[in-house]
């Protein structure tokens, strides 16, 4: 019994993107559009609930050694 092997984040997000695109154009018989669309809907509930995931998992990183949370502001312009 195979498991079914988790896609990456950026490989769900790149078929999500992938289906948005063939959605768009139109073309697709109603049935193939569905079916698509059920696909898109399925992506976008895995992938918000990996970024809750990664966020509980980024508090709990920030926690303090009392349990407070140490918010700091992401400092864009420091990536050099």
């Amino acid at each position: 019994m195979a498991e079914k092997k988790e896609k990456k984040f950026d490989q769900a997000m790149a078929d999500l993107e992938a289906i948005v695109a063939r959605l768009e154009t139109g073309e697709l018989p109603l049935e193939d559009a569905l079916a698509a669309f059920e696909a898109g809907v399925a992506l976008v509930r895995t992938l918000n609930q990996r970024l809750t995931e990664a966020e509980a998992r980024i508090e709990i990183l920030t926690r303090d050694p009392q349990g407070k949370l140490q918010l700091q502001p992401l400092d864009h312009e420091s990536k050099e």
